[in-house]
């Protein structure tokens, strides 16, 4: 009996599937981060950072800190919330950049054999979590879709960005920087590259129930070392 309501189930969640699929499209795209000439630096701080050596932050790819993003796509029923976590290790803020939808919840445990601070003066958030030492760890939930920049009060150099979204259409480029984004309702939007010291990038873009469409996004990425 149990086999047969099983066999039931099964065929209704593939049925469901299977009509999904024709009602929602798919984005597969690449990102491409052009170097350019280096001129005046953005702030990336709310005050003149110290510099640092020690980070394992700097050996992270710059093209892990690109957020790519449906903007004004239609999300029917309550968002996902996510659990995420930015962990203080080294100086810094690990991951540096942290796409998650409104309404999710983010982790900030301390690592490191001293005393750290997370705030924010952020509109998206703002928020001043304390000093707590090593193995200690504070939370904070996201309410507000926006960008919202973290800063630790003690040690001035390190910064974190986390982009609260309205819709969970989004996804962090592989290291070849392809990336995917599926089941995503017909209809035509703008697809948005965002990396923390560029700024948004967007392409109009069309989605086909059923289809596929394929996007090429550029950043003129400039390092701040």
């Amino acid at each position: 009996m149990r086999a047969g309501l099983a066999a039931i189930a099964s065929f209704f969640l593939i049925a469901a599937l299977a009509a999904q699929s024709h009602e929602h499209g798919t984005i597969v795209g690449h990102v491409t981060l052009v170097r350019r000439v280096r001129g005046t630096q953005m702030p990336s701080n709310v005050y003149q950072p110290r510099g640092v050596n020690n980070s394992d932050a700097d050996l992270i790819p710059e093209i892990k800190n690109v957020v790519v993003f449906l903007k004004g796509a239609p999300f029917a029923g309550p968002l996902p919330a996510m659990h995420e976590e930015i962990r203080q290790e080294r100086e810094a803020f690990v991951p540096r950049v942290l796409p998650i939808t409104r309404g999710s919840t983010v982790v900030f445990p301390n690592s490191d054999p001293m005393f750290h601070n997370v705030f924010s003066l952020s509109s998206a958030a703002t928020f001043d979590l304390g000093r707590y030492p090593m193995g200690r760890s504070r939370a904070e939930t996201f309410t507000k879709p926006g960008l919202v920049k973290v800063y630790c009060h003690i040690h001035s150099h390190m910064s974190a960005s986390v982009l609260v979204l309205d819709n969970p259409y989004f996804a962090t480029p592989d290291l070849e920087g392809t990336f995917t984004l599926p089941n995503l309702p017909a209809g035509s939007y703008a697809i948005v590259g965002w990396h923390e010291r560029v700024g948004e990038r967007s392409e109009p873009i069309q989605v086909a129930a059923g289809k596929s469409a394929s996007v090429e996004l550029s950043l003129p990425f400039e390092d701040d070392k």
